[in-house]
């Protein structure tokens, strides 16, 4: 069924929820021609003007084309964007129209995605916990933090303790995060997994720094801990360090994922649905690390829909290692955008079995929280933290 129509709609609503991003989301409508409908998301944070820019720009390239033929469409749009593998604005927008038309082909064929990607390798998904740890600056403040989260039922949780520093970790830095690290330890004991965050922000001295003074914490892996484009500098740090490393979110292609794998510097990959290339390309990615012993904890920080289809992916790869969900945090309106119907217990979420992504949009509450995209406006806080944590004691 040939696409009709491709839609970008920017959500907004009151509460915002743990991260600054959060207060806005955007999903992607596809409508075909017997008017089946399909939702995809794309990554809102700093730049929903661009990315809805581009959404329509991509656009120009489905409309007219089966959306069956998902494989084809995405080489299509690749041929025609000369910078797509340089253009995180347009691989989001590619990814958002590339999972909508996941929806629609599960629809259309009754199934979930996962079955139509070879069925469940599992039907339950653990998660990790991000997103709880607002306004925690002191060690006090994250070990209260992260006894909730445990009494939740949640194994495993992720959290950023380096406060307001950037690029240069100075030693009052390092000791108030070990600080941090320790207290959470403490709090939840040996048998919980914590997953330290750096968000990618690191020179490589400051890092490895970071690395062996943390490691006797025993975290499950250190996330994005020198800055995405210093290979060099990731270099440096593997040569240093045992620690175990997560990287990915930042991944815009297949063979991007491959110079990480093949150099080594990867433990555990963490692409993401929205910006690598959709359910499409993610699968690509997923079993070439297969074939490299690299497991995967997708990336999953904006909103329902892309929630929904990584759940979808999850089910089906044989190297899934944890999903990171930041479900019990969203804006309660993220939740009402699905019905709520991918509910976290007990640290664990049900892959959802409906057609398409699994999840109803809730298109009522689509038109109430609809607003016109616009420009960021930013603080001395970024955007990528999770808000009232970028600063020290």
């Amino acid at each position: 069924m040939k696409i009709k129509e491709v839609e970008p709609i920017v959500l907004s609503g009151k509460e915002g929820g743990s991260a600054t991003w959060a207060s806005v989301a955007i999903l992607v409508r596809v409508v075909t021609a017997n008017g089946e409908v399909g939702y995809g998301e794309a990554v809102p944070t700093a730049r929903p003007l661009q990315v809805v820019s581009a959404v329509k720009q991509v656009a120009r390239s489905y409309v007219g084309r089966e959306v069956e033929e998902v494989e084809r469409n995405s080489w299509e749009w690749h041929r025609q964007d000369f910078y797509l593998a340089r253009s995180f604005e347009s691989t989001t927008a590619a990814s958002a129209v590339d999972i909508a038309s996941w929806d629609v082909l599960g629809k259309e064929l009754g199934a979930p995605v996962h079955k139509l990607l070879g069925g469940p390798f599992r039907r339950k998904v653990r998660n990790y916990a991000n997103g709880w740890y607002p306004d925690c600056v002191t060690p006090e403040d994250f070990a209260s933090k992260a006894k909730e989260v445990v009494r939740m039922g949640y194994t495993a949780l992720k959290f950023d303790p380096f406060g307001e520093y950037y690029d240069y970790l100075d030693e009052r830095g390092l000791r108030q995060a070990v600080e941090r690290v320790r207290a959470v330890r403490e709090a939840v004991g040996d048998d919980v997994e914590i997953l330290v965050e750096h968000h990618g922000r690191f020179n490589p001295n400051s890092a490895v720094m970071a690395a062996r003074a943390l490691e006797p914490f025993n975290p499950l892996f250190m996330e994005e801990p020198v800055h995405p484009e210093n290979v060099e500098g990731m270099r440096k740090y593997r040569a240093s360090t045992t620690v175990r490393v997560a990287l990915g979110e930042r991944i815009l292609s297949l063979t991007e994922a491959l110079d990480y794998l093949s150099q080594g510097l990867v433990d555990f990959l963490q692409i993401d649905l929205t910006n690598v290339g959709g359910v499409t390309q993610a699968v690509k990615v997923s079993h070439l690390a297969e074939a490299f012993g690299v497991e995967m904890a997708y990336h999953n920080a904006f909103g329902p829909v892309q929630n929904a289809v990584t759940l979808q992916l999850d089910a089906v790869v044989p190297n899934f290692l944890v999903q990171e969900s930041f479900y019990d945090w969203f804006p309660q309106w993220k939740r009402d955008l699905i019905y709520d119907s991918t509910p976290v217990r007990e640290g664990h979420s049900t892959v959802p079995d409906s057609p398409g992504i699994g999840v109803k949009v809730n298109e009522k509450l689509v038109e109430d929280l609809r607003v016109e995209p616009r420009e960021v406006e930013f603080t001395e806080e970024p955007k990528w933290v999770v808000k009232g944590t970028w600063r020290g004691w």
